[in-house]
């Protein structure tokens, strides 16, 4: 079992082109012996947003806290806490903070998407 504290994980932040104001934290991935899937936590400052992109796998998100709007499907939706969406693979997506607070939410992804990269928004 791997325990960790969630505010003592250092932030990163997002360095993919047209990010804005969007940090991240691995959770649990492949440089803690996981072999299958990367846990990673996101703060989106108010204004800020991740790039609008997409890649050759799936993922899932979990929306913690604040609010803003999610790209997907060619359309912008609302989202707030509590939302639990899923973005397929190939799917352009983004994530905007329309909010006043910070916008945070858990994306899973594969395992071997960390295993190839640093950049922490792929």
């Amino acid at each position: 079992m791997i325990l960790k504290s969630v505010p003592q994980i250092p932030l990163q932040t997002v360095t993919m082109p047209g990010a804005a104001g969007a940090q991240m934290q691995m959770l649990c991935g492949p440089d803690d012996g996981c072999p299958n899937f990367a846990m990673r936590k996101f703060t989106i400052a108010p204004g800020g947003n991740t790039p609008r992109h997409q890649h050759d796998y799936e993922h899932e998100i979990l929306i913690l806290a604040g609010g803003g709007v999610a790209f997907g499907n060619g359309q912008e939706q609302p989202i707030n806490a509590g939302d639990a969406i899923y973005m397929p693979a190939n799917e352009p997506h983004q994530f905007r903070n329309t909010g006043t607070v910070p916008l945070e939410f858990i994306c899973m992804v594969p395992a071997f998407v960390h295993k190839k990269t640093v950049d922490c928004a792929k």
